[in-house]
């Protein structure tokens, strides 16, 4: 039956339906217990909710949709999961600490630290939100973004006869990848594996990645590809899982001076940013002020056609549905103004279905942060696609998956990975890495890469002190430190241990000096897979005189936060500190790898060998870090 399984495109695509169904009502039933049994402040630390919260001024957008201002004035500082396209919902709550949750739902435009633009179904839900004291907003259920995948899973197995049906064979199924052959083209400012990636890229028909373990250049390579395809091509669709990952790369791209059109608004609202954005660039067209004249005439209108004789109402109708038709038209023109001078459409996977995209092909399809999507998230795009760039790393970050069984019975291995393993022929490795000195990489190197990671000369050496020890590890065997669990939102915490985490820093910051530290710079990232971890952490530094006057070079934050970031400095708490040998979810080597792969120049990792040696990853880290000090020393 695995045989089977693993050639035939259509079993395999059932067995994803089968998954993202357990998925769903998994994280569907978590929802309800939580609205149910979790209180307001546990919800606003885990950044699911904003209370108290205050509704601002509410208006029309450029694409005409009734939007509230949002503000939250307490818990600034919590990291909150608010972004562009996530369902919300509205509470209040009584003196009693009563919550009664209003029956609509509404999504999110965008949000920053403190604000946020929510889009609303109507002025009733508007005039509910302004009218209500002890205000909330949490977190709804994306029902959306699973019905999408559904849908696009669906199309996927019904296709026949069609570019997406030879796709799914040759992404699923035994169909080989083919690629033409083209004279290589040579780009002297990128290096050896990366010009060959490039060029594996515009060889190929059907399917092509681009595999950039850390610090190799990945974003650099797929830019280029991109830019390089554009020369072919008039327009091309570039996705990715996460606003974040579309922000970073549309931004290298505008770099570039390539004409990006973000669908969806970014994460970091600045002016650059928000610059290419659909909606910025529809309101700042010629057209756009003649239509929204229209568009205002006609609320004023709709108020008026319940009033007056009939010869007046009937004339207000004949107004307003001529002013209607001339308000589609318009639309219609700006928008094939906006997407025909665009060279890049941006979006996340989810996103790339919007109405605004319906019935539009391309010829060429990137992906990144392949590795981080969900299978039928990738469907939803390739939908639009003739040939698919995938980018990423699947020896870092898997995707997002709540429901324990549907992530072993195979929803965590995602489409990046199967093409991997079956189709080697379309993966270029990119080798070099610029990011870490040769000791720090070389343990990631050996476990994930097959050893075939290189230092590039300008970093292999490059250290803060001289003979120093790179990378070293603090082993609090000897010292009773002692795990304790938080609860499972938070998992778990070992304060005795970020209390030595601390006191390890200071030592570390003295050893360099704080003039060198201000004058260069010099940045500091302090890592714990959990999250209990990571709040101890960050109120502790926060409280801590001696580390005031760097507090805007530390970066506090959880595995998953980190990923794609980089610091001079990494400080990583491991928190586990057990007799039974139990390490929970450090089991998942694809996060240690990110994490051990974020320092430039030293890495110092606290964590109780007794409990983690059990594993075989975690002793051949010790042993390499032990090695990495003798060579120093």
């Amino acid at each position: 039956m695995k045989q089977q399984d693993s050639n035939s495109p259509i079993l395999h695509l059932q067995q994803q339906q089968l998954l993202l169904r357990m998925e769903y009502e998994y994280e569907k039933e978590e929802f309800k217990r939580q609205t149910e049994n979790m209180g307001v402040a546990r919800k606003v630390k885990r950044g699911l909710c904003w209370y108290p919260a205050t509704a601002g001024r509410s208006y029309y957008n450029s694409l005409n949709q009734l939007v509230i201002e949002i503000t939250r004035t307490e818990d600034s500082d919590i990291e909150h999961n608010f972004e562009f396209g996530r369902p919300v919902c509205f509470f209040r709550q009584s003196a009693d600490g009563k919550i009664s949750y209003m029956n609509f739902t509404a999504t999110v435009s965008y949000a920053d630290e403190t604000r946020m633009a929510v889009i609303m179904p109507g002025t009733n839900a508007v005039m509910d939100v302004q009218g209500t004291e002890n205000l909330g907003v949490q977190l709804y259920f994306d029902e959306t973004s699973y019905r999408t995948m559904f849908e696009a899973l669906e199309d996927v197995l019904r296709a026949k006869g069609n570019r997406l049906s030879e796709l799914k064979d040759t992404l699923l199924g035994t169909t080989k990848a083919g690629f033409r052959e083209l004279y290589p083209i040579r780009f002297p400012w990128l290096n050896s594996t990366q010009e060959t990636a490039v060029n594996k890229v515009l060889c190929a028909r059907d399917v092509a990645i681009v595999h950039g373990p850390p610090g190799t250049g990945k974003t650099t390579t797929l830019v280029e590809a991109i830019y390089e395809t554009l020369h072919r091509e008039p327009q091309v669709l570039v996705c990715a899982q996460s606003n974040t990952a579309v922000d970073w790369i549309s931004e290298k791209l505008v770099d570039r001076g390539v004409n990006v059109l973000r669908i969806g608004n970014p994460t970091r609202v600045n002016d650059k940013m928000l610059s290419f954005t659909y909606e910025r660039r529809f309101e700042n067209h010629p057209l756009y002020p003649e239509l929204w004249s229209i568009r205002k005439e006609l609320r004023q209108l709709g108020g008026r056609g319940r009033r007056g004789s009939y010869d007046e109402r009937e004339g207000i109708r004949n107004r307003m549905s001529r002013l209607r038709d001339r308000a589609t038209a318009l639309e219609v023109q700006i928008n094939a103004e906006l997407f025909d001078s665009a060279h890049v459409i941006a979006s996340t996977l989810v996103s790339s279905n919007h109405r605004i995209l319906n019935g539009r092909r391309f010829g060429t399809l990137f992906i990144d942060e392949a590795a981080q999507a969900l299978e039928a998230a990738c469907w939803i795009a390739i939908r639009k696609a003739d040939r698919v760039i995938l980018a990423g790393d699947h020896c870092q970050l898997p995707p997002t998956i709540k429901c324990h069984e549907a992530a072993r019975a195979g929803l965590e291995h995602t489409l990046m990975e199967k093409v991997v393993a079956n189709k080697p022929s379309a993966v270029s490795l990119l080798k070099i890495q610029y990011r870490m000195h040769e000791e720090i990489m070389r343990f990631s190197s050996d476990w994930f890469y097959n050893g075939e990671l290189q230092a590039a000369p300008e970093v292999r050496h490059r250290g803060i002190l001289d003979w120093d020890s790179p990378i070293s590890w603090i082993d609090t065997s000897e010292m009773d430190f002692k795990e304790e669990f938080v609860g499972e939102t938070f998992g778990r915490i070992n304060k005795e241990e970020a209390n030595l985490l601390l006191k390890e820093l200071e030592e570390y910051i003295q050893k360099i000096g704080a003039n060198r530290i201000l004058e260069e710079r010099i940045d500091f990232g302090v890592i714990s897979p959990y999250k209990a971890q990571v709040q101890y952490l960050r109120s502790k530094i926060k409280a801590n005189a001696t580390l005031r006057p760097y507090r805007n070079l530390f970066t506090v934050n959880t595995v998953d936060g980190f990923q794609g970031q980089e610091r001079d400095v990494i400080f990583i708490s491991l928190v586990r500190a057990n007799e039974d040998g139990q390490i929970g979810f450090l089991n998942d080597l694809r996060r240690m790898n990110v994490a051990i792969t974020r320092a430039r120049m030293k890495l110092v990792i606290l964590g109780e060998a007794a409990t983690l040696s059990h594993h075989t990853f975690y002793r051949k880290l010790i042993e390499c870090t032990k090695k990495g000090s003798e060579t120093t020393t």
